[in-house]
């Protein structure tokens, strides 16, 4: 390239981007990032048009409508090349809110981590493009973006303007092979200063978890997340009885749109548990040393748990206890015989694929805990809070 052209794709790793600076010109309407280049360069290029999908999780994105397909091409000055109707002095950063961005726990470690990834060096002076806009979204997480940009959001995919700027990039940075967490090794950034962020946007108070010493008349305070349709708890009234019989203080919550609210609330707290789904994401709002319980669902659900929670609680600083439950404490107990595959042999269903997995372990079952095979876990956070 030119001196006044840089280049640089990615189309290798978890997440598709391209960083460009140059003379670009975006149209939405046909989903095009044109780079104005001499007839040298596209000439002497190994490459004059590229195709990426502004979404942070590859192995998802052949999925149909999952991610506006956007192309970056290498053009000459022709008059037929989109002419510029809106002229912007500062970067800018193109990223998809499609895909499984309804889900919080994907919002979190598909977008809200890599774009914290991507946005921070320029320090709130870059432009937001968001392609497969969702305004609830865009509305859940308006702290957040505000807090990486001082600029509107732009809906990219308006077919009205061409949108012109001198650096630009197209896609997410820093997505790691692990979930909810920075590779600080390739990345100038960390899980660490990624929750100092949330801390410092949601103005929570509490940094570290309280540390209980003899004679402490203070009770660590525990939150339930019940969930409502599946893989709820059927029992919350027994399990908060078991736990304030420990001397926890206790409350049960249910997260919603009000990302802020519970914030505050979780942050508060030194012990949240819930069985493994995406509230459980609500961790990143922990103080550090705090304590996370997943109650792993039956059904091999092990590994899918330990991806999801263990594994990015341990870079978030936040202790982790796990409890498996038995197909005694599952409510697939009383859907289907005793004899039946799906209670004698998950790893059959496993072997049809996520989907199948999905359909039974995940959606049809809730969790009645035996408080009594459970007690030792809670015993054994309050251990952890007096070290």
């Amino acid at each position: 390239m030119d001196e006044k052209i840089e280049l640089r794709c990615n189309i290798m790793g978890r997440s598709e981007f391209c960083e460009i600076k140059g003379d670009i010109r975006i149209d939405g309407s046909s989903s095009t990032a044109f780079i104005v280049s001499s007839e040298t360069d596209i000439l002497t290029a190994e490459n004059t048009s590229w195709i990426i999908r502004p979404y942070a999780r590859k192995e998802a994105l052949e999925e149909k409508d999952f991610a506006r397909k956007w192309s970056v091409k290498l053009v000459t000055d022709r008059p037929d090349i989109a002419r510029c109707t809106r002229n912007h002095s500062v970067p800018a950063i193109l990223f998809s809110v499609g895909g499984y961005s309804g889900n919080f726990f994907h919002a979190f470690t598909d977008i809200l981590v890599p774009l914290y990834s991507t946005a921070q060096p320029f320090n709130r002076e870059v432009q937001f493009l968001i392609t497969n806009r969702k305004p609830r979204w865009i509305a859940k997480f308006k702290t957040l973006l505000e807090a990486l940009s001082g600029y509107e959001i732009i809906d990219i995919d308006d077919r009205h303007d061409i949108h012109c700027f001198q650096s630009l990039t197209i896609g997410l940075k820093g997505r790691n092979n692990k979930e909810l967490s920075i590779d600080s090794s390739t990345s100038p950034y960390s899980m660490k200063e990624f929750r100092q962020f949330l801390r410092s946007s949601y103005s929570l108070k509490k940094i570290t978890a309280a540390k209980i010493r003899e004679g402490d008349k203070r009770k660590p305070r525990l939150l339930i997340i019940p969930r409502k349709r599946s893989r709820a708890f059927t029992n919350v009234g027994e399990i908060a009885k078991l736990a304030e019989s420990l001397s926890y203080q206790v409350i049960v919550a249910e997260p919603g749109s009000d990302v802020l609210g519970f914030a505050k609330i979780i942050n508060s707290c030194d012990v949240v548990m819930g069985v493994h789904g995406a509230g459980l994401t609500n961790m990143v709002f922990l103080p550090e040393n705090a304590i996370l319980i997943q109650v792993v669902p039956f059904g091999r659900a092990e590994w899918t748990s330990r991806v999801s929670f263990e594994d990015p609680a341990k870079d978030m600083k936040i202790r982790y206890l796990g409890y498996k439950i038995k197909v005694e404490e599952s409510t697939l107990m009383q859907q289907y015989p005793d004899d039946h595959v799906v209670l004698r042999d998950p790893s059959a269903i496993w072997k049809q694929g996520w989907l199948a997995f999905r359909s039974i372990y995940l959606d049809k079952q809730n969790v009645t805990l035996d408080v009594n095979r459970f007690r030792p876990t809670l015993v054994k956070a309050l251990e952890l809070l007096h070290q």
